[in-house]
């Protein structure tokens, strides 16, 4: 019992203080219900309550055993609470739409923090607003990460953050601070955050949204989560002006959002066009764009070139930076396009974004790496170190690059079989596998953007709610758990 009481207590601890901070999140969409007076309110009232009382109760039994976190349970912590949260953020939908599995409603709210936008619900359009506000709100709160402003506030009750943003943060490098104290990191990239979703806000406000469409569509734009209160998705609006300015709005987020951070304290944009990184993200993102409209266009599938720039610009910055929006059925596109598209959405965001999948770092450590071992067999006796941002990549980050691609391929690899094995065919596996472990959201075939996920068993829809949350922290931080070395003393 001591040893469980030191080693598990204090994670339950701060678990309920997490759970406390998320129940005051469900004032929100409770705001709108009071406002629009809409049939939802009832089950938010009950919703935030039982939220509120389980943190309450899980901080209260465990208050005497509060301690520094170790390495170790800044993993489990993070887990638990990518975990925990979800089975909470249920509670809105299964008290107002009393039809809704436990399964779907699950996989809905993990799709949500998890900023996949895969979606099992119809009918979305007749949803009451506070429902839809709180589905947005969900990919927006897990775009920077619940973890990363729990970050920025746990310190100020004495808990200190460090573990808990090494286990969050994305991408091969996570030591490197933008303040010397983390949780003013987290409070500075939370701030970088909410003001570009306010000028996100803002211009679709200006380009014809409504102010609730506005807000419902910048919490998933910025968090490149991708649901809308729609069923038609973007489509619904018809408006080429509104696709680019999400267009403009995705590839923002796509960016590491550390270096806005360092933009506005330098004063220089300079940062920002030096980061190879952010080069390598916009740079494919916008060739992706230009070689699926001019396939399009030569393959007659738009009449005339800017229909197909338009289209093809918005559904592939939208797929590759994992956000998941459509403004037209790209599964009925000539094969190459949707395949293209499902391959960059595995590696065109950027480290330090709100997307997912490899990470553009990713990639590039790994061309440099064949790079120079190509060289090797022509000079076996060179010294050529890997260098990323004028520094040397460490062989250890290279070596970590190596197995996080292994594990990446087989947890595809797996998933996509077991899928199959539920008797799924392999386009409708393999594409949800992929969108689910990148946290895309639509893949293709019976999972495509003219349909969602409802068309899944209750054992596909847990296999893709496991694919959504490993792909959120980035395989490793989850997958370590189940290792004996973990548990060990």
């Amino acid at each position: 019992m001591h040893a469980l009481a030191y080693s598990l207590f204090p994670i339950l601890n701060v678990l309920g203080l997490v759970v406390m901070l998320f129940a005051a999140t469900m004032l929100v969409p409770l705001g709108v219900a009071l406002v629009g007076g809409d049939k939802a309110l009832v089950a938010y009232d009950n919703a935030f309550l039982i939220t509120l009382a389980s943190g309450a109760v899980m901080w209260f039994v465990t208050r005497r055993f509060k301690r520094e976190l170790l390495p170790r349970d800044g993993f489990l912590l993070v887990s638990l609470v990518w975990t925990t949260l979800p089975a909470f953020a249920t509670l809105p939908l299964i008290f107002h739409l009393p039809g809704l599995s436990f399964t779907d409603a699950y996989f809905e709210a993990m799709s949500g923090l998890t900023t996949t936008g895969a979606t099992v619900l119809t009918g979305l359009d007749a949803l009451p607003p506070s429902i839809n506000v709180w589905r947005c709100l969900l990919q927006w709160l897990g775009g920077m990460g619940v973890i990363v402003l729990a970050v920025a506030i746990l310190p100020l009750l004495g808990v200190g953050g460090t573990q808990l943003f090494r286990a969050e943060s994305a991408g091969p490098i996570k030591d490197t601070k933008l303040t010397p104290r983390i949780a003013e990191t987290a409070k500075g990239l939370w701030a970088v955050y909410a003001l570009l979703s306010v000028a996100c806000l803002i211009a679709y406000r200006a380009g014809g949204m409504s102010w609730l469409d506005a807000m419902m569509h910048m919490f998933t734009t910025m968090s490149l989560g991708g649901l809308s209160p729609h069923d038609a998705s973007f489509a619904y609006f018809q408006s080429p002006l509104l696709e680019w300015i999400a267009v403009v709005f995705m590839l923002i987020a796509s960016c590491n959002f550390a270096l806005y951070f360092l933009v506005w304290r330098k004063r220089s944009i300079g940062v920002w066009l030096s980061d190879i990184e952010a080069r390598g993200t916009i740079v494919v993102m916008v060739a992706g764009s230009l070689a699926v409209a001019v396939f399009l266009y030569w393959h007659e599938v738009y009449a005339d070139w800017a229909t197909a720039l338009r289209h093809a610009a918005f559904n592939v910055v939208s797929i590759a930076s994992t956000t998941g929006y459509a403004s037209t059925d790209f599964n009925q596109w000539p094969t190459f396009a949707p395949w293209l598209m499902l391959f960059l959405c595995g590696l065109a965001t950027s480290a330090g974004s709100t997307g997912a999948g490899i990470k553009m770092i990713r990639f590039i450590v790994l061309i440099k790496q064949a790079q120079r071992e190509m060289l090797r067999v022509l000079h076996p006796r060179i010294v050529n170190p890997v260098h990323i941002r004028n520094a040397i990549v460490e062989n250890n980050v290279i070596f970590a690059v190596l197995a996080f691609m292994l594990v990446y391929g087989a947890s595809v690899i797996g998933l996509t079989m077991l899928l199959t094995l539920s008797g799924l065919d392999i386009i409708t596996a393999f594409s949800a596998i992929v969108a689910c472990i990148n946290n895309m959201g639509p893949g293709l075939n019976q999972v495509g953007p003219a349909s969602n996920y409802a068309v899944l068993n209750d054992f596909e829809t847990w296999v893709c709610t496991f694919a959504m949350l490993i792909g959120r922290l980035e395989l490793m931080s989850v997958l370590v758990l189940f290792t004996p070395a973990f548990w060990r003393k």
